[in-house]
């Protein structure tokens, strides 16, 4: 199995890690490896969202795109309220 080292960790957060890890009956390696599996599933749930939201604006299909007004005008619109 790979091993990962992690230099020039702030204190502070070494000892979060620590706390979380007793909490949960884990190691501080085994908590490690549990919060950075969290995290990357996070991310790809994040980027298959943001793809299946695009899939479903482009099967949209919008029509007389030329009316809608510039998103430049909007902003200006709002600021001067």
């Amino acid at each position: 199995m790979p091993l990962l080292q992690v230099r020039n960790m702030p204190a502070g957060l070494y000892e979060a890690l620590s706390r979380v890890a007793a909490s949960e009956h884990r190691s501080i390696a085994q908590e490690t490896v549990v919060l950075l599996k969290k995290a990357l599933h996070y991310q790809e749930e994040r980027g298959a969202r943001r793809r299946s939201v695009l899939e479903e604006i482009k099967a949209q299909r919008l029509l007389n795109t030329n009316c809608f007004p510039s998103p430049a005008d909007l902003i200006r619109e709002e600021r001067d309220k």
